[in-house]
C-alpha cells in the first residue's frame, strides 16, 4: 500500500518546523549582534558589582553628534572621573597598538581586521566631554575585551580583559568630583541622550553602514605621522575658507571629533 502523499507532506512540514527554530536559535548565538550584546550584558554584570554609593552605572547611551550619532555602551559615573567604556566580545588573537587605525583578529589561519576601539572610544569619550564640560584629567576611556581572546602585543594599560577592568578603574583614587557634579552629570546624560528604541538603533546604525561605505583614502593622500593629539592618520585637506583658502594642509581623519592640524 502506497503512502498517503497528504500524510507525506504533512510529515515532511512537521520535521522542517522541528528543526527551523533550532537553526535560527544557532544563527542568533553566532549573529555579531548577540556576541556584542552578551558581552556588554557580562560588562554591565561586573560593574554593577562596585560599590553603588561611589559609582553610578549608565547604560548604553546614544548622543547626538555633527555628522550623525555615537552609541557608548557604558558610563561609570563616580567622584574618581568619568569612565566611557567600550566592549569587545572577540575570540582569538588579538595584534595591535594604540596608534595602529585597524587591529587584527587571528583565529587559526583566518586573520580579520577590525576598527581600533581606542579610536572608536575617543569619538565616544569626546562627544560627552563635550557636553559634560569636563578637563581631561576627569574623563576616562577604557576598552575591556570579554571571550577567549588573547592578547600578542603589548597593550596600553586602558585596555584590558574583564576583571583587569575592575582594577583599571579601581586604580583611580583621587576625587575630582564632588557628590553634586555626580548628581549633575547622571541628569545631564539623560537629558542629552537620544530616546532608547528601535527607531534610535536604525538611524544609528544607518549612520555606520554610511561611514563604513565610504571609500578607502588613497595611501598616497595619508601622512606617515599620526595625529600629534589622537594617534590618527592625516588626511590632505583643502582649506575652504580664511587667507590660506585654497591650499593644502594635513588635517586629523578624526574631524571634528579632532581638529588637530599640520603643515602640508
Amino acid at each position: 500500500m502506497n503512502p498517503n502523499p497528504v500524510d507525506l507532506m504533512t510529515l515532511v512540514v512537521y520535521q522542517v518546523w522541528y528543526v527551523l527554530p533550532v537553526l535560527i536559535f544557532i544563527l542568533v548565538l553566532k549573529s555579531r549582534w548577540f556576541k556584542g550584546r552578551l558581552g556588554e550584558f557580562i560588562v554591565n554584570r561586573m560593574l554593577a558589582t562596585l560599590p553603588k554609593a561611589h559609582y553610578t552605572l549608565v547604560k548604553d547611551v546614544t548622543l547626538a553628534t555633527v555628522d550623525g550619532s555615537t552609541q557608548i555602551d557604558h558610563i561609570l559615573v563616580s567622584s574618581f572621573g568619568v569612565f566611557v567604556i567600550e566592549t569587545k566580545n572577540i575570540t582569538g588573537w588579538i595584534f595591535g597598538s594604540a596608534k595602529q587605525r585597524q587591529w587584527t583578529q587571528q583565529i587559526y589561519r583566518h586573520k580579520n581586521q577590525f576598527q581600533n576601539p581606542l579610536h572608536q572610544n575617543y569619538k565616544h569619550l569626546k562627544t560627552l566631554q563635550a557636553i559634560l564640560n569636563l578637563p581631561d584629567h576627569a574623563i576616562h576611556s577604557l576598552v575591556i575585551f570579554i571571550g577567549n581572546s588573547q592578547f600578542k602585543t603589548p597593550m596600553p594599560a586602558n585596555v584590558t580583559y574583564a576583571r583587569s577592568g575592575l582594577r583599571y578603574i579601581k586604580s583611580f583614587s583621587d576625587r575630582v568630583l564632588t557628590q553634586a557634579q555626580v548628581r549633575d552629570i547622571v541628569a545631564l546624560i539623560s537629558t542629552h541622550q537620544l530616546s532608547k528604541g528601535l527607531k534610535t538603533n536604525h538611524a544609528h546604525n544607518q549612520h555606520v553602514n554610511s561611514l563604513k561605505a565610504k571609500p578607502q583614502v588613497s595611501k598616497q593622500s595619508v601622512t606617515n605621522q599620526p595625529c600629534p593629539k589622537c594617534g590618527s592618520p592625516m588626511l590632505i585637506r583643502k582649506a575652504k575658507r580664511g587667507n590660506q583658502i585654497g591650499n593644502q594642509f594635513w588635517g586629523c581623519s578624526q574631524f571634528p571629533t579632532c581638529r588637530s592640524t599640520l603643515k602640508y
